[in-house]
Parts: C-alpha cells; sequence; structure tokens
C-alpha cells in the first residue's frame, strides 16, 4: 500500500476541512470516492458511512479504515 505522503489532497479540500467541512466527505470527494465505493473500500456499511459524514459517529476505529482506504493520514480524519 502506498503511503499517504504520496497522494497529497488538493489545497481547496485541506481549506474546506481546516474552515470545518466534514473530513470524511471532503477527502472522500477529492478522492473521486462515492459512499458506496468508500463503503466497499474499507469494508464499512454504506449507512456507517453516511452517519460518519453528517457527524452522528466519530468512532476512530471506523476513522481508520476510511483514511487508510483513502489514502490519507489518521490525523487528518480523526484530529491530533
Amino acid at each position: 500500500m502506498s503511503s499517504p505522503d504520496n497522494h497529497p489532497l488538493p489545497a481547496a479540500t485541506t481549506a474546506a476541512i481546516a474552515t470545518g467541512a466534514n473530513s470524511v466527505k471532503a477527502v472522500r470527494r477529492a478522492r473521486g470516492y462515492s459512499i458506496e465505493d468508500l463503503a466497499e473500500t474499507c469494508g464499512l456499511a454504506i449507512s456507517e458511512i453516511t452517519s460518519i459524514e453528517s457527524g452522528d459517529d466519530a468512532d476512530p476505529v471506523k476513522l481508520r479504515r476510511i483514511a487508510s482506504a483513502l489514502q490519507v493520514s489518521e490525523t487528518i480524519l480523526i484530529g491530533s
């Protein structure tokens, strides 16, 4: 698997996250994934992804799986 550092995010995505956009949704869109694509890639249900993107779920285990699937550092989705 590639290192997250090999796949930097567009500046507009990092700016959106910095101003409060949902990080999972912003990164998912920047990577060109649909919710269905992401669910299949990380092994979570579509409803779990939807719940995370709406802010109703912040399970670190799920966020780590998503970070791995989207090839970004966990800190982008989980925080530092």
